[in-house]
């Protein structure tokens, strides 16, 4: 199974570095404890070594100044202590002269040669006086070194257990504090948007990151070049297009009423509806391109109730009194949203109500003391597939509609711009069928 890192660079580096802290510390601990393990066997040996040439000459000398009656003799010992090392005195035939408390016969073969030995159990020196006539043997059980070595190998490696915890926060929070700046410029880069695509601040970033951060700028500084352009191209297309359009329009009604033909009143008229049409859409784009490219959110509060009223009365006087039916708090409903993005983005959903609604049913708009819009219609149930496109531009939710396909992709660009929440409903609240448009603003809860 592959190994996966965590996607965070802070985690990798502290993970990594952690682990190599790790392997090396084990490692280290295990050189020294080879390298000690061989020290000591050396020390120990020649403890052997040095503790059998002392005790053979003092021994010899006792067993000379008694009688040998071929008896073996204990050392006792002055208190009860763990004895590492054990002897054994014997003479040329083999006989157990002398030994210490604790040594088993039976743990020091015969004498053969003088020098170190080994069995599973010990490690043994033997030597000689007197041609062979007295020999010893010193022994140290193996477990004895091997504690040794084992007790030292813990107190290199225990630590580690202590130590890499910390180690590891210790790395955590110096990579934390070492990252912050790129943090920072993560988050500034998160918060830019079509709006605002001004160049990051890099200072304060590592140089490993600047060159980054220099290309991230310069792509923000073309992207905003393009989409400049792109707005400046569809507003002042829009707006050229008014003039020929008016004049073209107003030629065309002038013809209608000149002529008596009937066919060619009829083409006129036809001529009349598509210039309307033309000119409603170049409305829209220099709407779309005021949404798209202008600062929505000013420092001014205004009144969001009086902005909708003048756009209900505006409308009114178009052909549609009595159809819009408003419910507007008695309190002024103060914000810092743009006046005229707050104008096309109400405009704009209730013509699309007044368009797409049921015959000459009325069409409701509420706005609420915390600034949540709601615009209901009386339509047939719009399936959701419909509902999640509506936004799309040049999408129709109804094919046989005049409309062009722009009024609630503008909304919706509105929207984001001014940080709120664009949802639709169908069927509308507590009804059984229609349509509805909820506006919740930055700071207002969706559930509102």
């Amino acid at each position: 199974m592959r190994l996966r890192l965590p996607r965070s660079l802070q985690a990798r580096l502290a993970l990594v570095i952690g682990l190599g802290v790790a392997v090396l510390w084990l490692a280290t601990a295990f050189i020294t404890t080879a390298t000690i393990r061989g020290e000591i066997n050396e020390v120990f040996d020649s403890a052997l070594e040095e503790t059998a040439q002392r005790i053979l000459p003092l021994a010899v000398q006792d067993l000379f100044g008694r009688e040998d009656d071929g008896s073996e003799q204990l050392i006792t010992t002055l208190r009860e202590h763990d004895e590492f090392l054990t002897y054994v005195i014997r003479d040329r035939q083999g006989r157990v002269l002398l030994r210490s408390h604790d040594a088993d016969v039976d743990d020091f073969p015969p004498f053969e040669d003088t020098g170190f030995a080994q069995t599973s159990t010990h490690r043994l020196y033997y030597d000689a006086v007197l041609q062979n006539s007295f020999t010893i043997a010193i022994a140290e059980p193996l477990d004895h070194r091997s504690e040794v070595a084992q007790e030292t190998l813990m107190a290199l490696g225990l630590p580690l257990f202590v130590l890499l915890p910390l180690s590891l926060g210790g790395i955590w929070f110096v990579v934390s504090l070492m990252l912050g700046p790129l943090r920072g410029f993560r988050a500034e880069v998160a918060s830019r948007g079509g709006h605002d695509l001004t160049p990051v601040d890099i200072g304060g970033l590592p140089g490993e990151i600047v060159p980054v951060a220099e290309a991230v700028n310069a792509l923000l500084l073309r992207l905003g070049r393009t989409l400049e352009a792109e707005r400046n191209f569809a507003s002042n297309a829009a707006h050229e297009l008014r003039t020929p359009v008016a004049a073209a329009l107003a030629q065309t009604q002038r013809l209608m009423e000149e002529t008596g033909e009937m066919g060619t009143r009829k083409r006129a008229g036809d001529i009349e509806a598509s210039l309307k049409r033309l000119n409603r859409l170049s409305e829209k784009l220099m709407q779309m391109a005021r949404a798209e490219g202008a600062n929505l959110v000013g420092k001014t509060e205004h009144d969001l109730g009086f902005v909708l009223r003048m756009v209900a009365d505006d409308l009114a006087q178009m052909g549609s009194s009595g159809r819009l039916r408003l419910d507007l708090p008695d309190q002024p409903v103060m914000s810092r949203i743009d006046t005229d993005a707050f104008a096309i983005l109400a405009r704009n959903l209730l013509e699309n109500a007044l368009r797409h609604g049921a015959g000459d049913s009325p069409v409701d708009v509420s706005l609420r003391p915390d600034g949540t819009l709601r615009v209901i219609n009386a339509s047939p149930v719009v399936p959701p597939e419909v509902l999640r496109d509506l936004t799309q531009r040049f999408t129709r939710g109804d094919s046989n509609s005049t409309g062009n396909g722009l009024g609630l992709a503008i909304v919706n660009t509105i929207a984001k711009g001014i940080g709120a929440q664009l949802a639709f409903l169908s069927p509308a609240t507590g009804r059984k069928d229609g349509f509805e448009a909820v506006l919740h603003p930055a700071g207002t809860s969706s559930d509102a």
